[in-house]
């Protein structure tokens, strides 16, 4: 199940569930500010991160100014309480599944989400008719 984590004024969140919806995708949703995030769902997000805290938190965030914390500095379990406790330091959206991760909303990367059925369209779906057999072809001409 695709598992996406949004604040109600992220543009970017409104997009990502509206394309989810556009393609019929089943996700569950957490607001991180109406739940409190536990540290499994911090553990999911970074099982499939590549750089691990630094895809899903925002540094520039003013909390860690205002704290004059250094994430670097700072032990895992230390950033997971902090993100716990402070979760407007997490970019949004992020969605995840068993096997990816989204941080952000993008509009050609989102479709690692789409079933295997419905990428395979998707991928020709910018080809008209004339394209698709121009390129079927192409050796014809």
């Amino acid at each position: 199940m695709i598992q996406i984590y949004t604040t109600p004024s992220c543009a970017s969140c409104r997009k990502a569930k509206k394309w989810f919806d556009q393609y019929k995708i089943p996700y569950s949703e957490k607001n991180i500010f109406s739940i409190k995030l536990s540290p499994d769902d911090i553990f999911k997000m970074l099982a499939n991160s590549e750089n691990g805290f630094e895809d899903i938190i925002s540094t520039r965030s003013k909390i860690f100014k205002e704290k004059k914390l250094d994430p670097d500095n700072m032990s895992v379990k230390e950033l997971v309480e902090f993100i716990i406790e402070y979760p407007s330091v997490l970019k949004r959206p992020i969605i995840i599944n068993e096997n990816e991760l989204q941080v952000g909303y993008n509009n050609e990367d989102i479709t690692i989400f789409l079933p295997r059925e419905l990428r395979n369209i998707e991928a020709f779906s910018g080809f008209d008719n004339d394209d698709a057999i121009g390129i079927k072809c192409s050796k014809d001409k």
